[in-house]
């Protein structure tokens, strides 16, 4: 078979996942750990995704280049049980690189593409009410120990999502970017988990796919081999046996209660995968762990 050929057998490969997604929304988690260098490719990917009919909403993070600010501005940040403290000051930092910056950066290029777009944080149109994250609660389902007065300061989590926001943006053909910022009812700003926000959006959305891009393959085994597809069940058992662990729990607990609010199906991947989102979507292999009910 020659090139030409081939080239136009992916194109029909592609035919029956376009189909299947045509009008429907894919939440897209965007993690600060993928490599800066990668941007380019994640946006082509979601402007191919938009002109198949697909509704991608984005999710960003931004670990990374948060504390790469705190380090410029020397602010010292603290963690607890693998949680950022957030002071107000650390807040700051955290507003202006998430919503200043990243956000920014990824709305200017898919406008490049000539795509509609809009950034906003979950303050904008009370997307995200949060609440104070609940450390004991936490460290209680994780079996760790932490001091009693341990406070994480302005960290949250979700209390709930307006989606009326986002089906807005859809319906006027736009791309929504979210910074994971959140506000509570007494005016607080908070700095939440964006897998977490990721995941309550796309259940609040009844979104078709969950797709969380990270800078590991998926769920590994304890040999390191790749997992290509678990259940509820199974990633339950994982997560006590040990073989999920450190940063992969919040990760499937947060794919786990999406596909619990109705999201249909939950994929963890590489982002640094070139056409990483292009793969997972619109071919028979796919890439990284799936996670269904």
């Amino acid at each position: 078979m020659n090139s030409s050929a081939q080239r136009a057998e992916i194109l029909v490969e592609a035919l029956p996942y376009i189909e299947a997604f045509h009008g429907k929304t894919v939440v897209v988690k965007y993690g600060g750990s993928v490599g800066r260098e990668d941007l380019s490719n994640f946006v082509r990917d979601l402007t191919l995704m938009k002109y198949v009919g697909i509704k991608p909403v984005v999710v960003h993070g931004g670990g990374p280049q948060i504390q790469e600010h705190l380090d410029t501005l020397g602010i010292k940040s603290d963690f607890i049980a693998g949680l950022r403290v957030t002071s107000r000051q650390v807040m700051e930092v955290v507003e202006m690189v998430l919503v200043g910056k990243i956000n920014q950066q990824i709305v200017t290029s898919i406008n490049r593409h000539q795509m509609g777009t809009v950034g906003l944080s979950g303050k904008e149109g009370k997307l995200i009410k949060a609440k104070k994250f609940d450390l004991q609660k936490f460290a209680a389902n994780h079996h760790i120990d932490v001091p009693e007065d341990a406070d994480l300061g302005y960290v949250g989590e979700v209390h709930e999502i307006n989606p009326e926001v986002i089906r807005t943006l859809e319906s006027k053909d736009i791309i929504p970017i979210i910074a994971p910022i959140g506000w509570g009812e007494d005016g607080t700003t908070y700095n939440i988990n964006a897998d977490h926000a990721a995941g309550k959006i796309a259940g609040a959305l009844r979104a078709a796919k969950l797709i969380l891009l990270t800078n590991v393959d998926g769920i590994l085994d304890k040999k390191g081999k790749l997992i290509s597809s678990v259940t509820k069940k199974q990633a339950e058992k994982l997560i006590r046996d040990g073989t999920i662990n450190s940063g992969m729990i919040p990760k499937v607990m947060c794919a786990l209660e999406a596909l619990e609010e109705g999201v249909s199906k939950v994929h963890i991947i590489n982002g640094g995968v070139k056409r990483a989102l292009i793969l997972e979507l619109l071919t028979d292999s796919g890439i990284g762990t799936e996670i269904t009910l």
